[in-house]
This record gives C-alpha cells, structure tokens and sequence, in this order.
C-alpha cells in the first residue's frame, strides 16, 4: 500500500466537497447499531440521528430495538467564559432508574465518534447512563484560543492540563454528578489521572486504554537535553491494521513481567530504537501540530490524512472506514485550539514531561475538601483498571509497573490503618491486554474491548447496589 493512497485527483474533490465536522460526526453516530434501523423505519421529523449537526434526542423503541427503549442525546453544554463549550452524547435507558454515570474521554486529536462501536454493546446495561465527550478545543467542542502563560516548564505543563481538566470539572457540576466511572483513552487517559488528582472524591472507577505518558523518562522535562530515541510511537502511523489486529502466541503481560524481573524472555519484543530526524523535534517543540500540517496541505489534506486513515481502518467496511475517514478529516482541519497542548505535556516520541508513574500512586489518596454539609475527608482508593492492545505501541510495562506502585502504597496504608479504616479500603488495580488490538483497542477488538468494559461496570454496580442496600 502507498504511503498515502489518496490519489491527487480524488484528494482535491474530497477537500472541495467536504462535510462540515458536525455533519462528519452525524454520519458516524449513524452506524450505531439499533439507532440505525430505528431512524431508517421512521418517517416523521422526529426521526433525527442526535449529533452535533442536530442536536436533540430520538428514542429507540422495543420495537426496533430489542435492549431498549434508549435515549440517544447530543447537546452542546456551554461553560463559563467566551467560546467555551463541551460537545456531549449521551444514551440511557428509558423508564429505569440510574444509579451510575460512564464518562468516555477520546485521545489527542481525536473525537467522541470513535467511540462508535462501544455505544450500543455498553448501554445494555441497566442502571447505567453513558456520556462521551469531545475535550474542550477537540473534536465538535468549541475551539478557544490554546494559550498558557506560565514561564517554568514544570508550570507549563500544569497550566496545559488545567485547561482541559478544569472544563471538565466544570462540565461535571452542571450535570449534577456526583460520583463517576471515567474510561479514558490514550491523551484522555493521560487527563483523567491529572483530573483524579486535581478534583478528588468524585470517581468510582478509573480506566484507563492504553494511556499516554505512562513511563518515566529523565530527558522528557528538560528541552535542552537530547530526546529520547526509544519509542514505538512512529507505529501510530506506519504499521497496518491488518498486522495491529493479528493475534500472536507470544502472552505480553508474562512477557512485561518477565523483563521487569528480569528474566530473559525469547517472544519479548525489544524496544525499537528509531533516533527522530532533527527536523521533527524541532516542529514538536515549535508547536507546529500535525493537524496544522494538514490545514496547510489545503487541497491535498484529505490525501495526507488518508495515510493515516488507511491503516487504521482497513479492518473495517468500506462504507465505515470511508465514513471516518471523513470524520478525522473534518476534525483535523479545524482550527487549531487543544491540540496544542502536546508539547506542553509530551516530549517526541510521546513521553511524558510529567509521567503518570511518579503520580499514580497518590491517585485515590487525595482529601476531598470540605464543603457546607460535610468535613474534609481522606479518599479511600478506587478501582483502576490499565488496558493495552496485545500489539499496543504504548508499553504494557508502564501499567504493570503502576500496579506495583498502587500496591505498594495500599500496603503502606493498611499497614498503619484502623479497622474501621481497613473496612473502608476499596483501592486495586489490574492490567488487561485486548488480543488483536493495537493502541486503539476499542476500534481494533471492540467485541473483546466491550466485554472486558461490561464485566467492570457490572462489577462497579453491583458495589453501586451493596452501598444502596447498606444506606
């Protein structure tokens, strides 16, 4: 396959002809399945796909839709300041209380369509409500300028993550919740352990897919130093999704476990050292985004994106894989906004300049403040769960290394801990690898994706229902 099999030809009619993104994100939101028959058997004006494009709700019947009745809903939730706003959907069940609340965050650049195949199979469960959304200058949200204004690095980067972590906070106390279940992928994964930190007291249970900014590295904080040279994160974008979802012999988890004993391990993949040419490093620390290069390729945009899209979605149905194609080319070429965020968190090669691995052990363990009908309380821990792809570019080891440090520190505390506080510790931690998947997991392998997701939240509700039982 071409690096970029786009012709010229058809790259020029793409650009000139273009969806807008909202149209792009309803034409993905119309491969739901249910959703999709439901609309297509209806022929009043209510039948509406709920999307950016149109924003509103349309009901699925028992009828045409054998889990339902659901409410399918998109709306744009407006934030304080100028421009600020969150583009949410969101599916319940009808005529059945909600007890719990799944908050689903996409990765860089990317937007809440992805999540297309995941919708359906996780709102068959009772006593949930689903909300994805696209982050603040991402996606159908609105696009504010991206601006930070502090002077030390170490700043810069807390600056960057308040950006978007505070919208969320904010988007959080409109809606009213409580408590929440966050499944973040990659960048969203990333800003959800940030958020866990900053905002205590308000998750349930943490998921993260195959998230960015695990590992340590020492060069990632100093930008005068030279960067790393060992990263898989050119895959991201040269390896083929035929190969990203082959199923291989070789267990990953007994693999990363092995090297971090240090035991040799002939399946093992070795760390492929690939140095960045001086010319990347140099865009990446000049903020000069991807995204930009594709608003700059004007014309021949749809033809630098298919080099993207090809591979990624090449396991999918024509008409699906075209219909994203069209969904990330329409988010790419937005004006530019969150997407500046990635040199203020990441060093090339997508390591952190504030890795998750010396932070995760305080995840769970922050005091809740207090506030006008209750004191100050210290959290107790929650249930983290780490997801990689059996063929993941993100190193499982990082999960594997963060699970010992979260057991680490519930060791510690229950070591000097009441009774009554032992009665209380509700932290752990695990680490799942999805079989014929890459860094993208819930697209690659949504059927095994899903079902580990099920079985997490059916976990969480039933802890949901012991609690109500208890009260």
């Amino acid at each position: 396959m071409a690096f970029f099999p786009l012709g010229y030809k058809d790259a020029v009619q793409q650009w000139w002809t273009s969806v807008t993104p909202t149209v792009a994100e309803r034409n993905v939101i119309s491969c739901i399945p249910y959703l999709r028959e439901a609309i297509a058997a209806e022929s009043s004006p209510l039948a509406r796909v709920p999307s950016a494009e149109d924003p509103g709700q349309t009901q699925t019947s028992a009828k045409n839709d054998p889990y339902g009745p659901r409410m399918w809903k998109s709306t744009m939730v407006t934030l304080s300041g100028k421009n600020r706003g969150l583009n949410e959907f969101s599916i319940e069940r009808v005529g059945e209380p909600v007890d719990d609340t799944l908050v689903m965050l996409h990765g860089y650049g990317a937007g809440l369509g992805f999540y297309y195949k995941n919708f359906e199979p996780l709102s068959r469960l009772a006593g949930w409500k689903i909300y994805a959304l696209d982050w603040l200058g991402m996606g159908n949200s609105k696009r504010p300028p991206f601006k930070i204004t502090a002077k030390d690095p170490k700043e810069k980067t807390t600056e960057a993550e308040n950006w978007f972590i505070d919208s969320l906070e904010e988007w959080r106390k409109i809606r009213k919740l409580d408590k929440f279940t966050i499944i973040g992928h990659s960048l969203g994964g990333y800003l959800a352990v940030s958020y866990a930190l900053k905002y205590p007291g308000h998750i349930k249970k943490l998921i993260l897919a195959s998230p960015v900014g695990v590992p340590e590295d020492p060069y990632a904080m100093n930008a005068e130093m030279p960067e790393p040279s060992e990263s898989t994160f050119q895959d991201e974008f040269t390896v083929d999704q035929e190969a990203t979802t082959t199923h291989h012999d070789n267990d990953r988890l007994q693999s990363a476990s092995n090297q971090r004993a240090g035991v040799a391990d002939a399946n093992a993949n070795a760390p492929k050292k690939r140095p960045y040419p001086s010319w990347l490093v140099w865009l990446w620390d000049a903020n000069v985004s991807p995204f930009s290069i594709v608003r700059l390729a004007g014309p021949l945009g749809p033809r630098f994106v298919s080099g993207w899209t090809s591979r990624r979605f090449n396991h999918l149905p024509d008409e699906e894989k075209q219909t994203l194609h069209d969904y990330a080319y329409s988010l790419f070429r937005q004006k530019g906004s969150g997407e500046y965020v990635l040199p203020y968190v990441l060093a090339p090669g997508a390591h952190a300049r504030r890795p998750v691995i010396n932070r995760i052990h305080a995840v769970g363990r922050q005091t809740v403040p207090a506030t006008d009908s209750s004191p100050a309380v210290k959290e107790t821990g929650f249930p983290i769960v780490f997801m990689y792809g059996e063929n993941d570019w993100m190193d499982v080891a990082g999960g594997l290394a963060s699970e010992e440090k979260l057991k680490e520190a519930k060791a510690k505390i229950l070591s000097q801990a009441s009774d009554e506080e032992k009665q209380k510790e509700n932290g752990s931690c695990k680490v799942i690898v999805v079989t014929k998947a890459g860094h993208h997991l819930y697209l690659d392998n949504p059927d095994e994706f899903n079902d580990y997701i099920t079985k997490e939240l059916n976990e969480t509700r039933r802890q949901t229902l012991l609690q109500k039982a208890q009260s």
